[in-house]
């Protein structure tokens, strides 16, 4: 049971984030354009980026238009209804299967306000089931099945059905989050951060803290974590997927760098579905409310800006070289056991302190009951489990090489003459890199950058949570994992020392830049 000082610590309100009311607006509706941009300045018709933001001097907006392939019906042909749809029915065939397919009930962390929820985990049955229909489809018809061609031919439609549908269960579970009663019966409480008073802010930071609702036939769905782990994730890899088929559509072939990629993110998010009861303990689920901020991230963002480097690879087919796939391989395999070992002795330790596995670790005890660890890989750093989660960015990047690509009109003859690089299209046009060289980069390496904010910001409202939480125990912990580092000062340095973050400016320049521009000598323009 949760002392009382430890619920008063998590239910007093607190400050804004993200910039507060200015930034959510920014970011709610900045964040959609942003897509948009990924989606129509990398495209299939005339290069990535496309020919004329390299000559911005010269730039026109009706050239622009045709060559990023802007929907002749203007704004209207964003989305289709068609299209949505469909998507919808991807959403509710995800939910029928969580309600019928067997599932482990797991139980959530303790509310601030008492009781616990209990959870259905069954996303890895539910999710592997889909991806054997779409094998057995796949082996069935090949690069044509139409779940792949339905994606890659309607792809904007697609992208913003998910963003209406984003929009639409932020507003849904707002307004109904004023239907929350005092006393917990329902087992309903606001978020902390999320009841501030202002709209825009509590819509895209979540004013409920695990908003339910009950379909017909299906039953009760927990909002939050149902998207956290299922349609979005399992989305992330349908996408893969889709543009490896249209790689081979256009070529013929399916690269190695295809191929890796998504295999390395796929078993990312197995491993998700697979330790599903793990994320009960990420701030997430028990600090966060369910506002914009989520719903479009796990709806958006995740399956369609994380996808991006697959997208790519399908216009233009790099490989890798035997030195250069085994690299990243053991990157990969030393990024994938920092977060998955780290995290697995966190919810051991959480879930019985005196199991053998983790009974021998240090820890303190704080005034609200709780232990907090400061060795095993907890003692390496505050969230050594975040350095991981980003070095498994690396390998999905790095594939893209020097990332950029031109198309032109069929009978050029730079492929059959022999240029490097050069790659002929099946409708006859081909694609090269020439001035476009490195000028994707920002888009194909956007998730390593944009990975590392994300991580050190939420390690920031990590240390803030705690230090409210725990106060001067949580002091004592952040002192013990600077350890002879701790009276480091530095405007650039001195805010990460002893946490995770401290690793990542170690490890870029120490063996991130040379790795990656190893990586991008050892990439082969020919396909694999």
């Amino acid at each position: 049971m949760a002392s009382k000082v430890e619920k008063d610590a998590v239910q007093k309100p607190h400050g804004y984030e993200f910039g507060g009311p200015i930034g959510a607006f920014g970011i709610s509706f900045g964040l959609p354009i942003l897509v948009y941009l990924f989606t129509f300045s990398c495209n299939d018709v005339s290069g990535c980026p496309a020919p004329s933001l390299l000559s911005p001097s010269t730039l026109k907006l009706d050239q622009l238009k045709r060559e990023v392939g802007w929907p002749e019906e203007g704004i209207w042909g964003l989305a289709d209804n068609k299209v949505t749809a469909a998507v919808l029915g991807y959403y509710l065939f995800n939910a029928l299967l969580y309600r019928i397919l067997p599932a482990t009930e797991v139980d959530g962390v303790e509310l601030a306000s008492g009781g616990r929820l209990k959870y259905r985990c069954n996303s890895f049955a539910s999710s592997m089931f889909i991806l054997t229909v779409c094998l057995a489809g796949t082996i069935a018809q090949g690069a044509e099945f139409p779940l792949w061609t339905f994606i890659t031919d309607n792809y904007i439609q697609v992208v913003t059905a998910n963003m209406l549908i984003a929009y639409g269960i932020a507003t849904f579970v707002y307004v109904r989050s004023f239907s929350v009663k005092q006393g917990n019966k329902e087992l309903r409480e606001l978020a902390a951060g999320g009841h501030s008073g202002n709209l825009i802010y509590d819509w895209y930071i979540g004013r409920e803290l695990n908003p339910r609702v009950t379909i017909p036939l299906l039953g009760e769905i927990d909002i939050k974590e149902w998207l956290e782990i299922r349609p979005g994730l399992l989305g992330w890899s349908l996408m893969n997927f889709a543009w490896m088929a249209r790689q081979h559509r256009t070529y013929g072939f399916v690269t190695n760098s295809s191929v890796f990629v998504s295999a390395v993110q796929l078993a990312y998010v197995i491993d998700c579905w697979w330790n599903e009861p793990a994320i009960l303990t990420t701030i997430d689920i028990t600090t966060d409310g369910f506002g914009f901020m989520l719903s479009f991230g796990d709806l958006v963002w995740v399956p369609f800006v994380y996808s991006l480097q697959t997208r790519y690879l399908a216009v233009y087919p790099v490989s890798m070289s035997p030195l250069g796939m085994a690299g990243i391989v053991g990157l990969i395999g030393v990024a994938f056991s920092i977060f998955r070992l780290s995290n697995s002795q966190k919810n051991a330790f959480r879930s019985n302190p005196d199991d053998p596995s983790v009974a021998h670790l240090k820890y303190i005890e704080t005034k609200t009951g709780s232990r907090l660890l400061v060795s095993g890989w907890w003692g390496v750093a505050r969230h050594i489990n975040y350095l991981g989660d980003w070095l498994q960015a690396w390998p999905y990047c790095l594939p893209t090489g020097m990332a950029g690509y031109t198309i032109v009109s069929a009978g050029t003859g730079y492929a059959q003459a022999g240029l490097e690089g050069a790659f002929k299209m099946a409708d006859g046009r081909e694609v090269i890199q020439g001035a476009a060289r490195g000028m994707a980069t920002p888009i194909t390496y956007f998730y390593i950058v944009y990975f590392a904010v994300l991580l050190i910001h939420r390690d920031r409202r990590d240390d803030e949570k705690c230090s409210r939480k725990y106060g001067e125990d949580w002091e004592k912990r952040r002192l013990r994992k600077a350890g002879p580092e701790k009276h480091t000062d530095g405007y650039l340095f001195g805010p990460f020392v002893g946490s995770w973050s401290w690793w990542i400016l170690r490890i870029t320049w120490i063996v991130g830049l040379p790795g990656a521009f190893a990586s991008l000598v050892v990439c082969s323009g020919s396909p694999g």
